[in-house]
């Protein structure tokens, strides 16, 4: 008796775009793959014009490589007239509609998206397999083995572990190479005043037709975007080329400027690399291996810290929020330790705010679709903790705003990092700052309509009481946080007039927020 071939149907999600994957090795004319532009995708955050573009536009070049390719492709456009507009349903109508006798996927990186193909597979009346992304430097539950039985999952832990396993810039079998594993404390300076960084490059993607299939749907987005000159990567080779790029021009500076900000720069030695990494056209693992070849072939030119800063966000703070969010969800998108209730102020969806800092990123925001990790982190972020935003409002935000913003990333960046709402599971300490950080950073606070140095009264900075008053607010959970210790001091330490007066303005600012 004959064994019959199985028809196979394999799912490809819009951010598993990894042409490298084993399902590509050879051409089987058994096995269909198909990609869709689902509503469930595009709806469930507020998303950038440019995010859902990128993602569509990336989707649409990734099928027509594996059709030139040899391999049987379904697309599922967005208004198409069978389009049931989510993965299950298609499936299904797929699956019944052509026979087939077999079901594969690979292991999504969205907990959302994981539960909705699970309970798919179990009514399923055909068998399946899941498949691993082969993306990644470690596995979904990784963190957690490493971590298990720990009270603490300290990033540096899992970043040498990481270095030691993959054998990443190591020497004598488990030494870090030049001695340390972290030269962090070389990577903040400002961009000095006559600085001008390299000009980013941009591409020139077409994609009027995109933009006009969203139009057609009604999708609400934020944002805007010349379709006609779409500046990000929407396939591996444009992918590469960007790569190709960073380590040959920036790679030189990136370190030492990574933490930097100035109005008009944003890009400045930035990889921006993240969304053709989160889409999967480029593995983590070419990412670094191309900066260290870059690094060990031009050490006159490349300082070790400028690569060693570069691969710690990859193989290390990548990994690891990845690994922090496959241990903590589904609980961890309901973490909100101080209780914050607030709303997001009016100005985070428009830009029009008299404070330069937020005025400048929430601009670049709406504009690129993009802001680097200190731009998020002690801007945006700074200001919506100061103000007591409910973490629901800020996770959407960022998750809505930001071209390379998938949950499993953006989350445990926001709602850990960001918001310490997790109550110090991803930071050890929350990380806010008045403006004298923002001036030592960035040259926002130059013709500003606040004034930097002022605490209270006409055109004070805002971000000098709201500093005080979220330390004054939150004192009983804070107060003994070792790495926070000696601001409470300070707060002790000071006269109550200046105190109250601080706290006077500080509400007068958080009652007035959409004024700012």
């Amino acid at each position: 008796m004959i064994k019959e071939t199985p028809k196979i149907l394999r799912l490809i999600i819009g951010d598993q775009l990894n042409i490298n994957h084993s399902w590509y090795n050879e051409v089987n004319d058994n096995v269909t793959y198909v990609l869709m532009e689902i509503r469930s995708e595009t709806d469930y955050a507020h998303h950038h014009i440019q995010k859902i573009i990128g993602f569509f536009a990336a989707m649409q070049n990734f099928a027509q490589e594996l059709t030139t390719r040899g391999h049987q492709i379904k697309y599922i456009y967005l208004n198409d007239e069978n389009n049931l507009n989510s993965f299950e349903k298609n499936c299904e109508e797929i699956i019944s509609k052509n026979n087939f006798t077999k079901f594969e996927y690979q292991l999504p990186d969205e907990y959302r998206v994981d539960e909705h193909l699970k309970q798919f597979t179990i009514n399923l009346n055909i068998p399946f397999e899941v498949f691993d992304t082969e993306h990644f430097y470690s596995s979904r539950n990784e963190l957690g083995d490493l971590f298990k039985g720990k009270k603490m999952y300290l990033m540096e832990t899992f970043y040498r572990q990481m270095r030691k396993k993959h054998h990443v810039l190591i020497v004598d079998g488990d030494k870090p190479l030049n001695g340390k594993w972290n030269f962090d404390e070389e990577n903040r300076q400002k961009l000095p005043k006559e600085h001008k960084p390299i000009s980013p490059l941009l591409f020139d993607n077409n994609v009027q037709l995109i933009e006009l299939e969203i139009q057609k749907a009604n999708i609400k987005t934020i944002g805007t975007i010349d379709s006609k000159h779409f500046i990000w990567p929407i396939n591996r080779a444009q992918s590469l080329q960007l790569l190709d790029f960073f380590v040959e021009n920036c790679l030189s500076l990136f370190g030492t400027f990574q933490d930097a900000m100035a109005p008009n720069e944003w890009s400045i030695y930035h990889a921006r690399l993240s969304f053709s990494m989160n889409t999967k056209l480029l593995s983590p693992k070419e990412v670094v291996d191309k900066a260290i070849e870059t690094y060990l072939n031009n050490t006159d030119e490349i300082a070790y810290h400028q690569l060693e800063g570069f691969v710690r966000q990859i193989i290390g703070w990548r990994e690891y929020m990845r690994g922090i969010y496959w241990l903590k969800m589904p609980d961890y998108a309901h973490l909100n330790y101080f209780e914050h209730t607030e709303t997001l102020p009016e100005w985070f969806w428009t830009g029009k705010t008299k404070m330069n800092c937020l005025k400048n990123a929430i601009n670049q925001s709406l504009q690129f679709g993009y802001a680097h990790h200190i731009q998020r982190l002690m801007i945006t972020g700074n200001f919506a903790l100061l103000a007591g935003v409910h973490p629901d409002e800020v996770d959407a935000w960022y998750l809505g705003i930001y071209i390379d913003a998938i949950e499993w990333v953006e989350i445990t960046n926001t709602r850990g990092m960001s918001q310490f709402a997790d109550g110090g599971i991803v930071g050890t300490k929350p990380y806010v700052s008045s403006a004298t950080y923002i001036n030592k950073m960035s040259s926002y606070c130059n013709g500003c309509y606040y004034d930097k140095a002022k605490k209270t009264g006409d055109k004070a900075c805002p971000f000098n009481s709201l500093y005080w008053n979220f330390y004054d607010k939150h004192e009983s959970k804070l107060a003994k946080n070792p790495r926070i210790g000696m601001m409470y001091n300070v707060w002790r330490k000071m006269e109550p007039v200046a105190k109250t007066e601080l706290l006077q303005q500080a509400e007068h600012y958080l009652s007035h927020i959409n004024e700012l």
